[in-house]
């Protein structure tokens, strides 16, 4: 059997992105984003009635660990999910608690 070589920058970079997501507001903010594609910071505090400080740290730390990605349109700051894969294993944690 062939010995099984472990990355531990790509692992603790993966771990690193787990936590940044490990919150319930962060999941929704990654839930939103993945149905409406393309937010506002003020669109994404609104449809998740919470206040524009929160929203803005919460948008900040997916940032920072490379789970969204930011562009600016004239003074509005939009925010999209660089990729759904994190979606994927969000979906795939719901699944397990069905059970």
């Amino acid at each position: 059997m062939a010995k099984l070589v472990l990355d531990i920058t790509k692992l603790e970079m993966a771990a690193s992105k787990l936590r940044a997501i490990a919150h319930p507001m962060r999941i929704a903010v990654i839930d939103l984003l993945n149905e409406k594609h393309k937010l506002s910071v003020t669109e994404i505090y609104s449809h998740l009635d919470i206040e524009q400080a929160s929203a803005s740290h919460h948008l900040n730390i997916l940032k920072s660990k490379g789970i969204l990605v930011s562009r600016r349109e004239g003074k509005k700051i939009f925010y999209s999910l660089k990729s759904v894969t994190l979606t994927e294993i969000i979906d795939c944690i719901n699944r397990c608690n069905d059970y």
